[in-house]
């Protein structure tokens, strides 16, 4: 029904105005399509709340992107103007935002927020009202199990598959050098518990043994018994699905209890640019997943790096290159369509353009089959002399990877 109702508030805007037009007190305004009026990108992101260190990177990449399009003309000939919410890392005030940038601000268009938590909720409302709805940080199993038609992730791979490279590496090692156990804490999170047990069931099949699986509430701060009990398994390698400051704590306590994995390997954090000091800086050989490096050779990601750095000043991380990556994606499809509206057949058109193209972008080209999940690979980080660095896949490395891993 909301849609519905949206389309006749529309309807009857637009009879106003063609009486306004007809009895000359128009103004010479023009229409709502002119080249003059700014296309506005409705967008809900957590800037405070559990997810808000990652949820503000996601922002800087948005306001990244515009001021590019802008400073080069816009689209369409438009300029770009977002409209961010802060839904405060909450799935309930995610909804209503989403509801008030659609239905009653009447936006444009939309970009998605940070979280599977937050992208399945709003993907909803975006999905109801036949929104085109492309996102940055929605890659676990049930966002793409949901359904929906309109929606599309902007990073490489889907969260299960994030540790790909790094499962074959350790199952190709032989066998007096590949771990024997692993010890699992995850966030209970849909992402965090993806990326984690996607590892974990590649690794099972290869006969490598789980000796501590642990889920744990997004709000958890103490991780003394957890980590005691990793600790105390003695397990090879230690996998962290996790997110951003739940991964510090995890591994502050494991550091002070001095346990000594062979290998250690935590989504998100480890690519945070506030990870190492948050640590006491003893990150040797801990490994994380990511789907962006500010060094890859695509034609876009030069010009983004250099004025991301110029506009922030510093250098952008993954949470801000997949926001950027949002944008490029939206930005093609309305390029391809020529249009930019809430009207339902322009939608279509964005959406149906995205499903059977592909995107140049920032973390690489991209196309999605018919759920939204995107067919390529994320790259395996690893902290090497100070520095985070790609050690696999092989093709795009800057260093080998360091096994077993230092004492931190």
């Amino acid at each position: 029904m909301r849609p519905t109702r949206r389309l006749q508030g529309r309807i009857a805007a637009g009879t106003l105005t063609l009486a306004l037009a007809a009895s000359g007190c128009a103004g010479g305004s023009g229409s709502e399509d002119s080249s003059d009026d700014s296309i506005v990108i409705g967008v809900s992101l957590p800037l405070t709340g559990d997810f808000s260190e990652p949820g503000k990177g996601v922002e800087r990449g948005y306001k990244a992107w515009a001021k590019i399009v802008n400073d080069k003309g816009g689209l369409l000939g438009r300029k770009v103007e977002l409209k961010i919410l802060d839904d405060q890392s909450n799935a309930d005030r995610v909804v209503s935002d989403y509801e008030q940038l659609i239905g009653r601000d009447e936006v444009d268009l939309v970009f998605g927020p940070f979280s599977t938590r937050l992208v399945v909720p709003s993907a909803r409302v975006a999905e109801e009202y036949g929104m085109l709805f492309v996102e940055p940080a929605g890659a676990a199993p049930e966002v793409f199990d949901q359904g929906f038609k309109n929606l599309f992730y902007a990073a490489p791979a889907v969260a299960n598959d994030h540790y790909n490279h790094l499962a074959d590496y350790i199952l190709a090692l032989p066998a007096g050098e590949r771990p024997k156990s692993v010890a699992y804490a995850a966030m209970d999170d849909p992402f965090a518990q993806g990326t984690a047990y996607g590892l974990k069931e590649k690794l099972e099949k290869g006969g490598i043994k789980t000796v501590v699986d642990e889920v744990y509430p997004p709000n958890t701060t103490d991780f003394g018994s957890i980590a005691a009990k990793i600790a105390d398994s003695k397990a090879d390698m230690v996998v962290g699905g996790s997110q951003y400051q739940d991964g510090v704590n995890l591994i502050v306590a494991l550091q002070q209890l001095n346990y000594q994995p062979k290998m250690a390997a935590f989504s998100t954090a480890p690519t945070e640019p506030e990870f190492a000091k948050a640590i006491g800086n003893k990150t040797e050989g801990i490994l994380a997943p990511t789907g962006y490096t500010q060094k890859a050779d695509y034609p876009s990601n030069k010009e983004f790096v250099e004025k991301y750095t110029k506009q922030f000043g510093k250098a952008p991380e993954e949470d801000e290159a997949n926001a950027y990556t949002t944008g490029q994606v939206v930005a093609a499809a309305v390029e391809a369509a020529d249009c930019a509206s809430q009207d339902p057949e322009c939608q279509s058109k964005l959406v149906d353009w995205l499903r059977g193209n592909e995107v140049e972008t920032v973390v690489g080209p991209l196309k999605w089959d018919d759920k939204g999940r995107p067919q390529s690979a994320h790259m395996i980080q690893q902290w090497i002399d100070g520095e985070i660095q790609i050690v696999l896949p092989e093709a795009q490395k800057e260093a080998d990877l360091v096994h077993p891993k230092p004492a931190w």
